[in-house]
């Protein structure tokens, strides 16, 4: 396989691949090793929730400019792509003040609705909340498989079921051989303690691992916008400095303790064939136990049942979703020359990673 690339992308998912876009929009040769068949790890297994609005700082930057990357990939590689939006269902008056807080801050990034809006939009009964109009939701099933097979016509050579050995500046040694790289870009999410742990243990890289489900929808209709709730307002940086928030906290910590233990974020997205995508709970260890507490399922059902005002929900799948967690939201460092190693450490990789790739290969090009 000995071969050479100006960009060598070890990963396939979709950290990886948009490394791997941005380098082809600006004319380099890219080569992809992923060591499975397909992208099978957290790309794969999440809400296929671009949540823009409900971040801060770098990664609210991040995500405006994969808004604009994923709507336009969506009509080049020909995946579904809904530009819909986000509803947080407000259940409590001091989840109705921290969105008042919240619209004040952002402007029209927030539209206030009231309890009758939230139901006419998702069904649900509530004393209000807020519209999030920059948010997308897209099928992550079947849109990075698209973006590969896209990037593939443009001409990216892939290396499927091809394991990484080695890395250094301008090698990178594989199961099937050496590729000659003008620079490497490592995107294997929490993996990276495989490739550099000393870089790991450093930056303090752990798994965290989520409980999400598949049900059928109860009331066969179409909700077109991703659903969050106040336990949501928990888990983003959008919400953190807001000085409501921690009303919310200190109710939620007092009547429902072992969902705020589990790391609940109550929401959901639906599918293009109608069923709902719920979660999700967060645990969080170097390495994971193989083995899941049933538990955790009923509570994730229990609650999403509660706030779709059903007694049971339907049950199509289950699985576990994993992504690289840390004090930093991102992981970019390079541990030599022409080598940088990049993570979302924050669970937000489908929201944010077309937006940081070009800030990476342009320290590259540097």
């Amino acid at each position: 396989m000995t071969s050479r690339a100006d960009l060598v992308v070890v990963g396939a998912g979709v950290v990886g691949l948009a490394h791997a876009v941005e380098a082809v929009r600006r004319g380099w040769s890219v080569a992809v090793v992923e060591r499975d068949g397909h992208a099978t790890g957290a790309s794969v297994r999440n809400f296929g929730h671009g949540c823009v609005t409900a971040q801060a700082g770098a990664a609210l930057d991040y995500a405006l400019d994969a808004r604009s990357a994923w709507v336009r990939l969506a009509r080049e590689a020909g995946f579904w792509l809904r530009e819909s939006g986000t509803v947080l269902v407000a259940r409590h008056d001091d989840e109705m003040a921290v969105l008042g807080e919240f619209a004040r801050e952002r402007g029209d990034q927030v539209v206030p609705l009231t309890g009758r809006e939230v139901a006419e939009r998702v069904g649900i009964e509530s004393l209000g909340g807020a519209w999030f109009p920059l948010d997308v939701r897209v099928d992550p099933r079947t849109a990075v498989p698209a973006v590969a097979r896209w990037l593939a016509d443009q001409g990216v050579t892939f290396h499927w079921e091809t394991a990484v050995h080695t890395i250094e500046p301008g090698l990178v040694g594989t199961s099937r051989g050496p590729l000659k790289a003008g620079a490497v870009v490592v995107c294997v999410g929490h993996d990276v303690d495989r490739h550099f742990p000393e870089l790991s243990a450093l930056y303090g890289v752990r798994r965290c691992a989520l409980h999400m489900l598949r049900v059928a929808d109860p009331y066969r209709r179409e909700i077109a916008p991703a659903v969050l709730t106040g336990f949501s307002m928990l888990r983003y940086d959008g919400f953190a400095a807001l000085p409501g928030l921690k009303a919310v906290r200190a109710r939620l910590e007092t009547e429902s303790a072992p969902l705020v233990d589990a790391g609940l974020n109550l929401m959901f997205t639906q599918r293009p064939d109608g069923d709902l995508v719920i979660g999700d709970t967060h645990h969080y260890a170097t390495t994971l136990d193989p083995f899941n507490a049933e538990d955790l399922d009923r509570l994730v059902l229990r609650e999403t049942a509660r706030l779709l005002g059903v007694p049971r929900l339907e049950v199509r799948e289950r699985w576990r979703g994993v992504y690289a967690s840390a004090a930093r939201p991102f992981l970019d460092v390079s541990p030599m020359a022409g080598v940088r190693v990049v993570s979302v450490t924050s669970g937000i990789g489908m929201t944010t990673a077309f937006g940081l790739a070009p800030r990476v290969l342009d320290e590259l090009l540097d």
